[in-house]
């Protein structure tokens, strides 16, 4: 067990990526709580997601940006090495050839962007493309 010495909190892992203290309300306040480094390549994201799902609502849901219409869309996370994107895994399962192709990783449900990578932003929109038009959702 690892307690993190910022706000006391326990958890499994040793420094396990973590809020201390209140958790953002709005998508802007979780890429400004984000290092400064990576805070670009969260916005191209947030970009994307936006321009595709002009009818979705961005909020935050399980402590990570989500778009919402009638149900969780898609979420994407800042991570230690990576933008985890969230889409779900009929989404995963769907375009996991094109994820190859790109030489990402993925697992059931979620999809690993390196940081140091060129975000695949064409991809990104088309996953999100097709979770809004075929109803499947993270």
């Amino acid at each position: 067990m690892w307690k993190c010495p910022k706000c006391g909190r326990t958890f499994k892992n040793e420094n396990q990526s973590h809020y201390c203290g209140k958790a953002p309300e709005t998508v802007e306040e979780y890429i400004l709580a984000q290092d400064e480094g990576i805070r670009g390549q969260l916005r191209q994201v947030q970009t994307v997601l936006v321009s595709r799902l002009p009818d979705a609502k961005e909020k935050i849901s399980w402590s990570m940006p989500t778009y919402w219409k009638d149900h969780n869309i898609i979420h994407f996370a800042a991570q230690k090495k990576h933008i985890g994107l969230y889409p779900g895994p009929e989404a995963v399962e769907f375009f996991s050839d094109k994820l190859d192709q790109a030489g990402l990783k993925y697992s059931k449900g979620s999809i690993q962007i390196p940081y140091s990578d060129q975000l695949p932003l064409e991809l990104i929109a088309e996953i999100a493309d097709w979770c809004w038009e075929t109803g499947n959702h993270a």
